[in-house]
């Protein structure tokens, strides 16, 4: 599903003009975005959480120079689906993957 097919989805459920929508949607996203650029993590209970995890130093590999490379530690964006939304995605996948 892209953010198009959301947009669409969401302005056929509620009888809202998708400029509106789509007004809304770039909204929340910026808005969650600006959150975790700042070091706030988001929290929307009973769908999860968008954080910002601190990756470690590590050694990497450089396979073609065969040489060893630090990559420094950094943060990166991650979600964690609530445990109720991750249970039915896991009832219904697998439903449909028997079927």
């Amino acid at each position: 599903m892209t953010k198009a097919d959301i947009i669409n989805d969401i302005a056929e459920k509620t009888g809202i003009e998708k400029v509106a929508v789509q007004a809304s949607v770039e909204a929340f996203m910026k808005s969650v975005r600006n959150s975790m650029v700042s070091g706030e993590n988001v929290y929307l209970r009973g769908f999860g959480s968008f954080i910002v995890k601190k990756r470690a130093e590590k050694t990497g590999r450089n396979i073609s120079k065969n040489t060893t490379i630090i990559i420094p530690a950094h943060y990166i964006p991650a979600f964690k689906p609530a445990k109720t939304f991750a249970e039915k995605v896991k009832k219904n996948v697998k439903k449909e993957a028997t079927v």
